[in-house]
């Protein structure tokens, strides 16, 4: 080989998918090799070929050769260790996929994925397999002295592979054990004539990134950085120079000649595939096109006679029927034209599987809702022809990829047609991967933790940036906005170095996943034609492809979306609760236009009603009064991100406040329905079909032009749309204008097929909370068990329905929340920690049994698999042993032996012993361990704890009567009022803290008080003046004002000038104290209460026979709240001013 053309070749790359030990982003990779004009670089990840698509892809594009191979565990006498196989053609691409694969279907419930040594021979054609390092499979063979059992699978290998496709790796990154076992390397290539091939295992780009690596593969491993006794790796895993690899390998220049030449030995490489659509059959060997046209056919006549003719009684069927008829023979048309007739049955075929077997399936969702071979399917449930929803937004010849059905299924039987699935397709259906990233927060918190830093330090630090899921920013971002960042920088050396190393390793992949939504249909043997992996930190019951979704859809596997929607849970939990009552309900015919539902709806009191509870929503809401459904449809679609003033122009033109503008007459019947607006994305389709002449798929292009506000696409597209207008005699300045004015409307135009879907399902919850509130709020409680702001909202609710609440109770509640006429039992299995699955069985024994009658009878009853420490510490903090003893805190501390008896009782029961002494009467006492009484605040403070809010009282209560005096007032009061500075008590109930677009920190807290709770932003000064004592649960006394505003209809914004601890304000003395007795006064209790000198004044008035004595005490005495408290409660003392 010519000097010119000797070049390294790193084969033996590990990207970001060899998780926790692969550092390189194959964006990264692709941009070096571009840089450095490298020739060819090799693919090895560890266990999968999840990269495999895309590095083929990205590093093709750079003009650089991709190779692409994998390590792949192989297990032999209690040893599983990796090998490395490269595909040299497609049939080897295929094996390589076959093994991959097997490596996940084979050991199902094992840890570690892993292949035999005759799987391997098995399916070793095309393949070239590499020995590895010192701690690869043959090197862990090796240093457990098993040199004769090398020997023997080399001689089985050699038969397979031939002595071309196998080659004794040699590797020099100067570690430990390195030099020995490439001594018995070059042995065994001398003894069995076989190749030698140089190579470096790369985990990194740049040597700079040693000391992040060593910290990721702790991570993965989870161990201390400076844990002596672990493996460590040297710091040579990158990309060394041509010129330090020939030195390195000048004393076996055949291996380095192996490595040169070893990337001319391939002609393969995965691509880019056309979508492939499994093969179905049916009887009479009919086609897949005229099965879909006899079932779309079969289906509309259906849905003619059952709900379309019964809508439009005035109207002559024949016609009704050639409108559709005509409608649905465009659709099929285009449908079989695009090969996907296949996709529109599979998902009808699921879908009517669902239905028949009771499985609640949304009315539809996305673009596809405005199909109407999808309706006829029973793939929707929307009329497209009613709602005037347009196919081509979903379908047409034009599209450059294909779309897909999202459907939302109840989320609690969802699995029942992955079952269902997986039994029809058998091994031709999968799941989609996902990879957890090392975003900001987590690569700080297990950085943190590798280094062995505290946890609470981390976490304190973790918390300065701020979670924003819509509007992340990265840790680089954060540490730029976040002055204390640098402040702990600068005064820890130790934090310097978590956040240097967190700064490298953000981004990367750090665990795999399963896109539990989304699955793959592509006929049979998937595992032979993509790779799969088996996600054992889940119960799925599908496999995951390795691919993730890019990859996946790229590859030509066809994704279908079978998404959880919890609203669809909470209607079937509603319906089936009333179906218990006798009451039964057909949701899907009740009356659109309900007028006592668009009377809720304009009360904007939509708390639990789908798309609708959001404050800005409810405002919305409140202010459109809306009447009539289309309204919801429109509602759904204005409430996006996007221009908001387009919500007050609607409701002001829908309340004849304002004129509709059209833009031109000619589009006035297509923005007649949402007052002038440009609404909804097929609103600009039909005006470009009307104005200028668009065909449906032309007039979609147009749209994602719009969209996408790429300029060049939009000059295309309007001088298109201009020429079209002025062949149909629209002049060429209005046509302009026309153009002008729709364009920034089309940038945020939304889906109307998915909005109206989304209303119709909005109007459901809404029709089931105006007639059946108590069972619909029960039943959304219940699909909200571990949601505790979700429970604290409907807690508030019931309150302003003024439905009563019964407090947690071991023989009044239930696992999930109840509901009867006016009152709902609270659901226990929404207690912290106390676990769903367990209660549910203690209720059962209290059903089957009776009753608890006390602690002692519970303690007797329960199973000792059903409680443990933490969920008896939820159930007593929650109050839920009340009836037996309401003193907490002494039931708390007795529960390591309230455990202890648990077991004892269970085993003596299994044992078939009785405890001699057991009678009657001591089943009604408990030997309590001795405490203290919880005081009130204790007793609320562990309550939110263990609920998340307060159920028997609130904080504030205790303070009524010094709120009275300091003229402290509620919020709702304060809101009503004239004044526009008061002074308001609020306890914290959530905190969050956010950043605003210039990177000042602000807070939204969300306080309550007696009336109910309120939200409240902490503006940049006051939040970091009190951030240290603002915390979950603390009662505040707030300074607030209202901003001055012109307009009355809107509330005025409430500021936060000054925020002061209750318990600050409370402790603090007073200056002056009036008290006036009665002339029955304690002498001596007085004397004794104020005996302690302080710094109030204390004046004291004696009643006597009419007469008021004045007496002021000589030396300022100790006065505080809890004195207060005291004097009150004397019989003697008629008031006190303070």
């Amino acid at each position: 080989m010519s000097e010119s053309y000797v070049e390294f070749n790193n084969i033996k790359i590990h990207t970001q998918y060899s998780i926790c030990e692969g550092a390189i982003k194959i964006d990264d990779l692709a941009e070096y090799c571009k840089v450095n004009k490298i020739k060819a670089v090799g693919l090895a990840d560890t266990s999968n070929l999840c990269g495999a698509l895309e590095f083929s892809e990205k590093i093709s594009k750079v003009g650089t050769q991709p190779i692409i191979g994998t390590q792949i565990n192989i297990s032999l006498d209690n040893v599983i260790e990796k090998i490395t196989l490269y595909a040299t053609t497609k049939k080897g691409y295929k094996n390589l996929t076959k093994l991959s694969s097997l490596s996940y279907l084979k050991n199902k419930q094992t840890t570690e994925p892993s292949c035999t040594i005759d799987d391997l021979i098995s399916n070793n054609e095309d393949l070239i397999l590499l020995t590895g390092n010192s701690s690869n499979f043959f090197g862990k063979l090796f240093f457990a002295n098993k040199e004769k059992k090398i020997y023997d699978i080399i001689k089985k290998l050699i038969l397979a592979f031939n002595n071309n496709r196998l080659y004794i790796e040699i590797q020099r990154h100067n570690e430990t054990n390195e030099s020995n076992y490439e001594i018995f390397l070059l042995q065994l290539s001398s003894k069995y004539d076989l190749p030698l091939i140089a190579s470096q295992e790369i985990y990194y780009l740049d040597s700079n990134m040693a000391e992040a690596h060593d910290a990721l593969i702790c991570i993965g491993k989870k161990e201390f950085i400076d844990d002596p006794n672990r493996v460590r790796l040297s710091n040579q895993h990158f990309f060394r120079t041509n010129t330090e690899i020939k030195k390195l390998y000048a004393d076996i220049p055949e291996a380095l000649e192996n490595n040169y030449n070893f990337p001319l030995r391939f002609n393969f490489k995965p691509k880019k595939s056309k979508p492939i659509l499994p093969l179905i059959s049916y009887k009479h060997n009919i086609s897949v096109v005229d099965e879909l046209i006899q079932q779309a056919k079969k289906g509309l006549d259906s849905r003619l006679n059952n709900f379309i003719y019964k809508k439009n009684l005035n109207k002559a069927k024949n016609e009704i029927k050639k409108i559709y008829d005509d409608r649905l023979l465009h659709e099929l048309n285009i449908i079989n034209s695009m090969n996907y007739s296949s996709y529109f049955l599979i998902v009808s075929d699921y879908i009517k599987w669902a239905k028949k077997n009771s499985i609640p399936v949304g009315p539809g969702r996305g673009s596809g809702a405005g199909s109407l071979v999808a309706y006829s399917l029973d793939i929707t449930d929307l009329d497209p022809i009613e709602f005037d929803l347009i196919f081509e937004r979903f379908l047409n010849p034009d599209r450059v990829s294909m779309p897909d059905f999202d459907i939302d299924f109840c989320e609690e039987q969802r699995d029942k047609v992955f079952e269902y699935l997986n039994s029809k397709y058998k091994d031709g259906v999968a799941h989609i991967i996902t990879f957890g990233k090392l975003k900001a927060r987590m690569a700080l918190r297990d950085v943190g933790r590798v280094l062995g830093l505290p946890y609470g330090h981390v976490d304190k630090i973790c918390k300065m940036i701020p979670f924003d899921p819509s509007r992340p920013l990265t840790l680089q971002e954060s540490i730029d906005r976040e002055p204390r960042f640098k402040i702990e920088i600068k005064n820890n050396n130790k934090i310097k170095k978590l956040i240097d190393l967190s700064l490298k390793l953000e981004g990367l992949n750090r665990n795999m996943a399963t896109h539990a939504a989304g699955v793959v249909i592509a006929g049979n043997k998937l595992a032979e034609q993509f790779p799969l992996y088996i996600d054992k930190s889940s119960n799925l019951i599908l496999p995951s492809t390795q691919y993730d979704m890019y990859s996946s859809e790229n590859a030509g596997l066809v994704k279908f979306d079978l998404l959880g929607l919890k609203t669809l849970t909470v209607i079937d939990k509603t319906l089936k609760r009333l179906n218990f009552k006798k009451i039964d309900l057909d949701i899907s015919k009740i009356n659109l236009e309900d007028k006592k539902v668009f009377e809720l709806l304009s009360t904007g009191e939509t708390t639990g009603l789908f798309q609708l509870e959001s404050t800005g929503m409810r405002e919305a809401i409140k202010q459109m009064k809306p009447n009539k459904f289309d309204d919801i449809i429109a509602l759904v679609a204005l409430y996006r991100p996007g221009p908001m003033s387009n919500i007050p122009i609607y409701n002001d033109c829908k309340n004849g406040i304002k004129k509709p503008d059209y833009i031109h007459p000619i589009l006035e019947k297509i923005l007649k329905p949402t007052y002038g607006i440009i609404i909804y994305q097929e609103q600009v389709m039909q005006i470009a079909q009307t104005l200028a002449g668009f065909t449906a798929g032309e007039a979609d292009i147009l749209r994602r032009a719009m969209g996408k506000k790429k300029k060049s696409e939009l000059d295309k597209q309007k001088e298109n749309f201009v020429s079209g207008a002025i062949k149909n005699g629209i002049k060429k300045d209005v046509a302009n204008f026309v153009f002008t004015k729709i364009e920034p409307f089309a940038q945020y135009g939304f889906n109307k097929s998915h909005a109206a879907a989304y209303a119709l399902i909005a109007y459901q919850t809404a029709f089931l909370k105006t007639y059946y509130k108590e069972d619909f709020i029960a039943a959304t409680m219940s699909t909200e068990l571990t949601n505790t702001s979700k429970l604290r909202e409907f807690v508030e609710e019931l309150k302003r329905l003024k439905i009563e609440i019964i407090r947690p109770c071991i023989n009044n509640c239930f696992a999930e929340f109840k509901a009867e006429k006016n009152k709902i039992f609270y659901g226990l299995g929404a207690i912290k920690n106390v676990g769903f699955a367990a209660i549910s069985n203690i209720i059962k024994e209290r059903k089957k049994n009776g009753k608890f009658s006390s602690l002692n009878d519970f303690v007797q009853r329960v199973d000792s698999r059903d409680v443990n420490k933490l969920q008896l510490e939820g159930l007593v903090k929650a109050g839920v042993f009340d009836q037996f003893d309401i003193d907490r805190c002494k039931i708390l501390n007795s529960i390591p032996k309230i455990i202890q008896q648990i077991k004892n009782i269970n085993e003596d029961k299994l044992n078939n012993q009785t405890n001699l002494f057991e009678n009657s009467n001591e089943k009604s006492n408990f030997d309590f361990m001795e405490s203290n009484t919880w005081t009130k605040k204790e007793l609320l403070f562990e309550e939110f704890k263990s609920l998340g809010f307060y159920i028997s009282d609130h904080p504030l209560n205790e303070y009524k009567d010094i709120f009275t005096q300091l003229k402290i007032v509620s919020y709702k009061n304060f809101i009503e009022s004239e004044a526009n500075e008061a002074l308001v008590a609020g306890t914290i109930m959530s905190i969050q803290e956010k950043k605003s677009a210039k990177g000042t920190p602000f807070g939204i807290i969300k306080f309550s008080d007696n009336n109910g709770e309120f939200e409240l932003f902490l503006f940049s000064e006051i939040l970091i003046s009190n951030r240290d004592k603002i915390r979950e649960s603390e009662s505040f006394i707030l300074t607030l004002q209202k901003d001055r505003s012109n307009n009355e209809a809107t509330q005025r914004r409430i500021n936060v000038r000054k925020i002061l601890s209750l318990d600050d304000m409370i402790n603090k003395p007073y200056s002056k104290v009036i008290i006036e007795l009665d002339k029955n006064y304690d002498k001596d209790e007085i004397k004794s209460l104020f005996k302690q000198s302080g710094d109030t004044q204390i004046d004291l008035i004696f009643n006597d026979n009419n007469r008021k004595i004045y007496y002021i005490l000589q030396n300022a005495r100790k006065f505080d709240f809890n004195h207060l408290k005291i004097l009150k409660n004397k019989e003697y003392v008629k008031k006190i001013t303070v």
